[in-house]
């Protein structure tokens, strides 16, 4: 079963960055998907960015030119580097990673706020 620990949310004003990390570790096959959704207060959990094990990647259009996404095949770690942070990038984050089954984070919160 793979294990997935997040790290890197916080406070940070408009405008401002922040990097999430999120490591997996257990018994780890092959990871092949892995990403990260949020949640804000009272909405549905979404899709923020996904890379695949070759580096192909996705964002949701509210973060694209803004949000990084990449990962480190070598020690199964993903990371979301995030610029021009607004307001309503205000959630909680979960990675997650897709081996035998989809693994999740435990989520780590990320406010926007001044």
């Amino acid at each position: 079963q793979v294990q997935l620990v997040e790290s890197g949310g916080g406070l940070v004003q408009p405008g401002g960055s922040l990097r999430l990390s999120c490591a997996a570790s257990g018994s780890i096959v092959d990871i092949l998907d892995m990403g990260w959704y949020r949640q804000a207060p009272g909405k549905q959990r979404e899709l923020v960015a996904d890379i695949r094990r070759g580096g192909i990647t996705t964002y949701a259009d509210s973060v694209k030119g803004r949000f990084t996404i990449s990962r480190d095949n070598a020690n199964n770690t993903v990371y979301l580097q995030m610029n021009s942070l607004k307001p309503e990038d205000t959630a909680v984050y979960y990675c997650y990673a897709d081996s035998i089954g989809r693994a999740w984070g435990q989520g780590t919160q990320v406010t926007v706020s001044s």
